[in-house]
C-alpha cells in the first residue's frame, strides 16, 4: 500500500482544513507526510492554523479510513493525484482554491490542448438540445475535449453527443467513485471511459451527492476548461454558478440567448445582459473567442532571422518544452521577477514567436 496516498487521503480526512490551508501546510511543512511529523508550534506558525486545529493535526492517528480508500481506488482502477502531480489537471492547478487531491476513472490526458465546458439547466427543452446537438457536430474539426457534470438534462445531453460525434468528454461528479448519481447515468459513464474519456471526483467513496457538493463541483468544471458554455438556465441555478466561477478564474464564459420570458433562457439572457458572458449563436463564436481560427505555423525558415536574448531563448524552450504555459508557470520555472517576465514576453510576442492564449497562457509559433 502507497503510504504517501494514505497522507493525501488523510489529511483530507481532518476537520476544518480545505484546499487553500492544505496547500499552505504542504508547502510550510515541505511535503504531506511532513504536516503530520510537525510539532504544535511549528503548525501554529502556518498561516490559518491555530492552537486547536494544529493539536487536530498533532492528535491524528487513525489512517484506517484512509487505508481502506486506498485499497478501495486500487480495486477499482482509480487514480488519485495530489494536486503537485504532473498529470494533474493544469488549468485547474492554477485555480486557488482547486481540490488538493483528485480521484480520476480513464487512461486520459487530464489537461488536452483544448478543453471547454458546456453546462445548464436539468430540464432542458428541445431548444437547447438542438442547440448542443449542432454545437458538438460543428466542434469536431477542433476536437476539443467537453467537461460537464453528468446531471440530468443538459449535462448528460452534451455527454452523449460527444460520444456520437467521437470527442473525448470528461465527466465531474459531486460524490464518491463507488456510485454514479444519477444511477441511470451509470452506462454512459462506462462509455465515456472507454472511449478515451474520465470520470472525475474530489470525494472519497461512500461520500453521498449531497446539496452542498455541487457548486463544489462546479469549480472543477469552471477550473478545468478554458471557456464555459451555458446553454440553457433559469434564473438561478448551478450553471450560473458556474459561470460565475469561471469569470473569477479568468475563464471565458459564453451564453445562448433565448427569448424573452423563456423560463430556462432567463439566466443566460441575464448572463449576457450583464456582460458576464459573450454571445454564443454557433460554433464560430467560440473558435473566434479562443483564437482556433489562428493557424501556427512552423515557418523555421523565417526564425533563423529572428535574434534572441538569453532570457527570450529560456522563455521559448520553456514554452515549447511544455506546449503551453501559463503565466504562473513561466514565473516559477523561469525565475523571473514579474516585471521581467512582462517584458520578456512582451518582446516575444512582437518578434512573432509567440502568441497569447485564453487565460493568460502562452504558446510558442514555431
Amino acid at each position: 500500500m502507497d503510504k504517501d496516498i494514505v497522507y493525501q487521503i488523510a489529511l483530507t480526512k481532518i476537520p476544518g482544513i480545505g484546499s487553500v490551508l492544505a496547500k499552505n501546510l504542504i508547502g510550510y511543512c515541505g511535503g504531506v507526510e511532513a504536516v503530520f511529523r510537525k510539532s504544535t508550534t511549528f503548525l501554529k506558525k502556518v498561516p490559518g492554523v491555530g492552537s486547536i486545529l494544529a493539536n487536530s493535526i498533532i492528535g491524528f492517528n487513525d489512517f484506517s479510513a484512509a487505508e481502506k480508500e486506498v485499497a478501495f481506488i486500487e480495486r477499482n482502477g482509480i487514480v488519485p493525484l495530489l494536486f503537485l502531480d504532473k498529470k494533474y489537471p493544469m488549468r485547474l492547478r492554477n485555480v486557488p482554491d482547486c481540490p488538493i487531491l483528485l480521484y480520476t476513472k480513464g487512461n486520459v490526458n487530464l489537461s488536452p490542448e483544448k478543453c471547454i465546458a458546456i453546462v445548464g439547466t436539468r430540464k432542458m427543452t428541445e431548444y437547447g438540445k438542438q442547440f448542443i446537438n449542432q454545437l458538438v457536430e460543428d466542434l469536431v474539426p477542433y476536437n476539443p475535449t467537453v467537461v460537464s457534470g453528468l446531471d440530468y438534462g443538459v449535462d448528460v445531453w452534451a455527454h452523449k453527443q460527444c460520444l456520437k460525434n467521437g470527442l473525448d468528454t470528461f465527466g465531474v461528479v459531486a460524490h464518491g467513485m463507488d456510485r454514479i448519481y444519477p444511477a441511470m447515468h451509470s452506462n454512459i459513464a462506462t462509455e465515456m471511459i472507454a472511449n478515451n474519456g474520465a470520470v472525475i471526483s474530489e470525494y472519497t467513496s461512500g461520500t453521498n451527492p449531497d446539496r452542498e457538493h455541487f457548486p463544489m463541483r462546479n469549480r472543477i468544471v469552471a477550473g478545468m476548461v478554458d471557456a464555459v458554455i451555458v446553454v440553457e438556465s433559469a434564473a438561478s441555478g448551478g450553471s450560473l454558478i458556474t459561470a460565475e466561477l469561471a469569470n473569477q478564474y479568468n475563464r471565458d464564459v459564453l451564453a445562448v440567448p433565448g427569448a424573452l420570458g423563456e423560463k430556462y433562457s432567463a439566466g443566460c439572457n441575464y448572463l449576457i445582459k450583464s456582460h458576464r458572458a459573450n454571445l454564443i449563436e454557433n460554433v464560430n463564436d467560440l473558435v473566434k473567442l479562443l483564437n482556433w481560427d489562428v493557424k501556427l505555423e512552423r515557418n523555421t525558415q523565417k526564425q533563423l532571422f529572428i535574434e534572441l536574448t538569453d532570457n527570450e531563448q529560456i522563455l521559448v524552450d520553456l514554452i515549447r518544452d511544455n506546449k503551453e504555459m501559463g503565466i504562473d508557470q513561466l514565473m516559477a520555472n523561469s525565475g523571473f521577477t514579474s516585471s521581467m517576465l512582462a517584458m520578456t514576453l512582451l518582446e516575444l510576442e512582437m518578434k512573432n514567436c509567440i502568441t497569447t492564449l485564453p487565460g493568460k497562457r502562452y504558446q510558442t509559433i514555431y
